[in-house]
């Protein structure tokens, strides 16, 4: 996935969340992305993961949000210098807003470390390129479903 800048990439707006008002278009986000890149996922575990977004996964990071014309397009959730999340929309992808999401995250945030599962290679990629290298592998998520992580690291 190339994710060369495009023209209105350059209008893209990084914000940081205004909350429970902004959870079910980020949820709609997290379900777009989650479809387009992990084929690997079985229904009930992406349905267990999405039940708990809104109430659990959203209040536990500081999350950000990309807008394109005032349109919520993709977002990112960070804690500790951890990059917990970073989801774009799936008929966005490609045109940068990851990686301005990334690189906000990584500038405002001080985040450095990532773990992204080890059978979405385009996200495995995608960090790569920007730096970040495999400093582990974990078998399993951290729910313990049967999806193995990889810890990566920004150099």
């Amino acid at each position: 996935m190339d994710e060369t800048p495009h023209e209105n990439a350059a209008e893209l707006r990084i914000r940081p969340s205004q909350g429970p008002t902004d959870h079910a278009p980020l949820a709609a986000i997290w379900r777009s992305a989650v479809t387009a890149t992990h084929d690997f996922l079985a229904e009930t575990d992406r349905e267990e993961i999405e039940s708990t977004l809104e109430s659990d996964d959203f209040p536990a990071v500081w999350l950000d949000v990309a807008e394109l014309d005032g349109r919520q397009v993709g977002f990112s959730g960070v804690l500790n210098g951890n990059l917990e999340m970073l989801f774009v929309d799936a008929g966005r992808r490609g045109i940068g807003i990851g990686t301005k999401l990334l690189t906000h995250a990584i500038e405002e945030h001080e985040v450095r470390t990532v773990d992204v599962n080890e059978q979405n290679a385009q996200a495995v990629e995608f960090y790569m390129r920007r730096g970040f290298q495999v400093v582990g592998r974990s078998e399993t998520d951290d729910a313990g479903r049967p999806y193995p992580l990889l810890h990566l690291s920004l150099s």
